[in-house]
């Protein structure tokens, strides 16, 4: 058995720190190189999705969730819709958009339809958007996406992403102690 592997580099360190250090070595367990060893943090499979998710609530309505966004900012999201039986493949924005989330493209795909819409984070907390995409014909049939992302203020940091989504700008903040306005004379 290997004896345990003493790391001086932090002894030196520690008693430097004070009079008396609390710690004079760190142990690790036999069988690991001090210097040359590489550790690994492993977690649940679930874990590793990192994409927009997308989840069908019943035949004509989906949700989609983004995650973290920061606030004031706006992002580019794509996704991918499933088929759906309702519509063809003329697609559009039905007529009642929404102040915050705009449609951009809609492209055909073998595994349904690749959405890509702007979100523009207006305001922190769990968020929802909606949006109708009708068919072309004037059939009537329309599918209802509501896009749920949870915007943080500005104070707490910035998120990490999924894939699928994209920042694409910040929207101006006013603050009044940087304004040029001197009040009236």
């Amino acid at each position: 058995m290997q004896a345990p592997t003493v790391c001086p580099a932090l002894c030196q360190v520690l008693e430097s720190a004070g009079n008396k250090p609390r710690v004079r070595s760190i142990r690790f367990a036999a069988g690991h190189d001090a210097e040359g060893s590489q550790s690994h943090v492993h977690f649940d499979e679930k874990l590793h999705d990192s994409v927009v998710m997308v989840t069908q609530e019943s035949d004509s309505s989906f949700l989609v969730k983004v995650g973290f966004l920061k606030i004031l900012h706006r992002y580019e999201i794509t996704f991918t819709l499933p088929p759906v039986h309702r519509l063809s493949k003329d697609i559009r924005e039905a007529p009642v958009p929404s102040l915050h989330l705009k449609l951009l493209s809609v492209m055909p795909i073998p595994e349904g339809y690749s959405i890509k819409c702007e979100y523009s984070a207006h305001k922190e907390g769990v968020l929802k958007e909606e949006m109708l995409l009708a068919c072309e014909g004037g059939t009537g049939t329309c599918v209802r996406v509501m896009v749920q992302a949870r915007v943080m203020d500005r104070h707490h940091g910035t998120p990490m992403l999924l894939d699928g989504v994209k920042c694409v700008g910040a929207e101006l903040e006013y603050d009044s102690e940087h304004s040029d306005w001197h009040g009236f004379d």
